[in-house]
């Protein structure tokens, strides 16, 4: 009888066995985190390096920000420096320079975006086309080469082909007969050599990037395409540049974000007394005004203002991105 009462689970008077209280566990996501943590301990090691920078160089600086709605002396530091508000914003708002500058920036950056940015695609799509394994990557390397050079170097070979004074360039038109250009002068020529600068120097490294993504593509969707009569420019069209938008919509945004960032380096080194109704833009001004003429706190409002533009311009693209139904930055 107690038998059948054992194995009748109905039976209100069965008995269940008894159950050992459970020892106490870790929760599995925080097992995981930790071990995770541990796991990848080496990777977040060679990480660290990276981060101490951008908390060091990025994060810590953007305290200083407060300087752009403050008279900043630096005797008087931070705390003992009167408050203005936004004084310096409208000051620069307000004046005839912020129309010129703006017009100029915008104006450099809008060629950028049209002849600077489709230029690694174009020589990345070139090169995925190579069956030549040594000679695709001679090019390569010659096309990256610039990458590594700085503004200084880059000017200077161009100042060097391009001068009135024997450059190379100018020799070759009066050879033929003709005027020598003055192409460091001329207010005419200083944004179509600003961008080819940028072109001969930047083109290597976005390729590199976009040849990257051309390897993920599946080489049998190539086949099916061949397969389907498509000749090596429809295969381009339909297979590879839809695999590579997503990373061309990630530069483009990235790129967005630097509108107003034109880099205040290159331009410095290209500007002179002649050409700056066009070449003054927003980081030389800032340079000028805040390092040689002591105007801290109006500088920072003028490079704070940049800063949130081109945020702006970072989350509208972004948004745009995702409406369309693409990954964006974040």
């Amino acid at each position: 009888m107690s038998s059948e009462i054992r194995d009748n689970p109905n039976t209100p008077d069965a008995v269940a066995p008894a159950r050992l209280p459970a020892a106490t566990e870790v929760p599995p996501a925080k097992r995981q985190h930790n071990g995770g943590l541990w796991k990848y301990r080496t990777l977040y090691l060679m990480a660290l390096p990276g981060i101490l920078y951008f908390i060091v160089f990025k994060y810590a600086p953007m305290g200083g920000l407060v300087i752009a709605f403050q008279n900043y002396v630096p005797i008087m530091g931070i705390r003992g420096s009167r408050w203005v508000g936004f004084e310096h914003f409208v000051r620069f708002f307000s004046q005839d320079t912020f129309v010129m500058l703006l017009t100029n920036t915008l104006t450099v950056s809008f060629l950028l975006l049209i002849f600077a940015f489709p230029t690694p695609i174009i020589l990345a799509l070139l090169l995925n086309e190579v069956r030549h394994a040594l000679f695709k990557r001679s090019i390569q390397t010659i096309i990256y080469l610039p990458h590594f050079m700085s503004w200084v170097i880059v000017v200077s070979i161009f100042y060097v082909l391009l001068t009135t004074d024997r450059g190379a360039i100018n020799n070759l038109i009066s050879s033929a007969g003709g005027t020598p250009i003055p192409f460091l002068t001329d207010p005419n020529w200083l944004r179509p050599m600003y961008v080819a600068q940028e072109i001969w120097k930047g083109a290597g490294w976005g390729t590199i990037i976009y040849l990257a993504a051309i390897t993920a593509v599946d080489t049998q969707l190539y086949e099916a395409a061949e397969v389907d009569g498509a000749g090596r420019l429809r295969q381009t069209w339909h297979v590879t540049l839809p695999a590579m938008r997503p990373t061309i919509i990630v530069m483009f945004i990235l790129n967005i974000g630097d509108f107003l960032e034109l880099g205040f380096e290159h331009m410095f080194l290209v500007l002179n007394s002649l050409n700056r109704e066009v070449a003054d833009i927003f980081d030389t001004y800032v340079y000028v005004t805040g390092i040689q003429n002591g105007q801290l706190s109006y500088a920072t409002a003028v490079g704070l203002f940049k800063g949130l533009v081109g945020l702006i311009l970072v989350v509208m693209a972004n948004r745009l991105a995702k409406r369309f139904g693409e990954e964006g930055v974040y």
